[in-house]
């Protein structure tokens, strides 16, 4: 299904609750959101579920989930599975298309194979570029088809500590540092850099869901990777998230 038809769906169809997800830092909810022909699973995280943080403003998270998808989508990356906000049960919050996933599948399970090499490149720089304090080996998932096996599909998910404008990128994938940059990834972001400069559209939406400080802070970061041509290599203090997986 099309990204357009999928948002259409989770933004207007009839959502309904099928359960909590557990584990979660905060309230999530596993949800069926029906049309007149289609229907989708997917993940809803209300507003008002949020755990208050010291280092990020109260009610925000959900925000910062659609700002991920959003920037993900407009670079064609398509790594963040299609996001809206919209109205639930719970009230307001993002809601996110689920993913068909093996549980038992995560980054470490396939760090340095070829296959996923490109996607795990785009996702490296996308964490760099929004900012991701939390990239856990378990929110790298594999997609499985609707015979249960594995496609070959990588998403990233849990977007809702990105963007701080003060450092604060925490992941387990390094295998890249240092590395050059390859590319055609370059040209993709500075192509994203003109639509951050001129793409109206996209800037109103942007506006709508994080600060004006923390663009500014996105804008800075997309010119450091564009400018060094190298992967990042881990900085100084705590660079990995905890628990990994």
């Amino acid at each position: 299904m099309e990204t357009a038809a999928i948002l259409n769906i989770l933004e207007s169809g009839k959502l309904e609750v099928e359960g909590l997800l557990p584990w979660s830092s905060n309230y999530t909810f596993l949800v069926r959101i029906c049309t007149d022909s289609k229907e989708v699973e997917a993940v809803y995280k209300p507003q008002r579920g949020e755990r208050p943080l010291w280092d990020f403003a109260q009610g925000t998270l959900c925000l910062r989930e659609r700002a991920a998808f959003l920037i993900s989508d407009t670079i064609g990356w398509h790594l963040v599975p299609p996001t809206v906000l919209r109205h639930g049960p719970n009230g307001i919050g993002s809601v996110q298309l689920f993913v068909n996933h093996d549980p038992e599948q995560h980054y470490f399970t396939f760090e340095g194979e070829s296959a996923y090499r490109t996607a795990l490149q785009q996702m490296v720089l996308l964490d760099v570029l929004i900012n991701n304090a939390d990239r856990k080996a378990g929110h790298v998932l594999l997609e499985k088809n609707e015979a249960g096996e594995l496609n070959g599909r990588l998403w990233g998910i849990d977007h809702g500590i990105c963007f701080h404008n003060e450092y604060k990128l925490r992941t387990v994938i390094w295998e890249f540092a240092g590395q050059a940059i390859p590319q055609k990834l370059l040209q993709d972001l500075m192509a994203f850099q003109q639509k951050l400069d001129s793409d109206v559209k996209f800037n109103k939406q942007i506006r709508e869901l994080i600060s004006k400080q923390e663009i500014t802070a996105l804008k800075r970061r997309l010119q450091s990777i564009v400018t060094n041509g190298k992967f990042r290599q881990p900085g100084p203090g705590r660079h990995y998230p905890w628990p990994p997986v």
